[in-house]
């Protein structure tokens, strides 16, 4: 597919080939949720009920990723200037990789004021990490959207409308985009899930890639940038316009 056709869409397929159709030096921001890389040991009878649960809900994004694809992240991009959301065993990985571009880097988190009691019985899992790494980015968008940890409760209700377990706040992820983009810039995420970083994007009008291989989500994901929840609901944000062209 042409680049141009790919803009402002979310492409169904397998992100290590699509990306290989992405120029060099065409995307301003990377902002992605990998699928992360995560362990199930330890706990009592109550914890290992939970992570019984949870491990169902990720059976298909806990196995990490191949990281051969960060060499097309850095070839895509047009200065280095990259989020991406990993689980603790990920961080030493990524950060050994970019750091041989001699770029900065910051730690993001969420925090989680309300997590569920999962992990060992000395910490609970309340905080989730997005490494950002970049040169010559940032904007001067306001005290609030500089706040390198956001707070809130897990959004349950997000999870409920677009049926997908590791979706992540949508006011968190334009605040980051606000910070580090400007409007028109293209944003991709590879690794697109429900579509939060692409409803983001386009919110704050921005250009935006996304590419999801499960067939469910590309759905949902492209439902929701015209305003439908997974179950087929139409709200007040509902992209009508784009729905008639879609149809016609």
């Amino acid at each position: 597919m042409e680049f141009e056709n790919m803009i402002n869409t979310i492409q169904l397929g397998d992100c290590y080939e699509l990306i290989k159709s992405i120029p060099d030096k065409s995307i301003d921001c990377i902002y992605t949720d990998i699928p992360y890389l995560m362990s199930f040991s330890g706990g009592g009878t109550t914890i290992n009920k939970l992570k019984k649960y949870v491990k169902n809900e990720v059976k298909n994004i806990c196995n990490g990723i191949n990281y051969s694809i960060f060499e097309d992240f850095i070839r895509v991009m047009k200065n280095i200037n990259c989020f991406i959301w990993c689980s603790k065993n990920q961080i030493l990985d990524i950060m050994n990789y970019f750091n041989q571009f001699n770029v900065d880097m910051n730690i993001l988190t969420w925090t989680k004021t309300n997590p569920i009691p999962f992990g060992s019985s000395i910490w609970l899992s309340d905080i989730e990490y997005c490494l950002h790494f970049y040169k010559e980015a940032g904007f001067n968008v306001g005290w609030e959207n500089k706040k390198k940890n956001y707070s809130s409760p897990i959004n349950n209700k997000d999870k409920e409308i677009f049926k997908h377990p590791t979706i992540k706040p949508i006011e968190m992820v334009k605040r980051h985009l606000l910070n580090l983009t400007k409007e028109n810039d293209i944003v991709l995420d590879c690794f697109c899930g429900s579509g939060t970083t692409c409803v983001a994007a386009k919110e704050l009008n921005r250009r935006f890639i996304g590419i999801e291989i499960n067939e469910e989500y590309h759905k949902i994901a492209t439902n929701r940038l015209n305003g439908i929840t997974a179950d087929g609901q139409i709200s007040i944000f509902t992209d009508t316009e784009r729905l008639k062209e879609e149809n016609e």
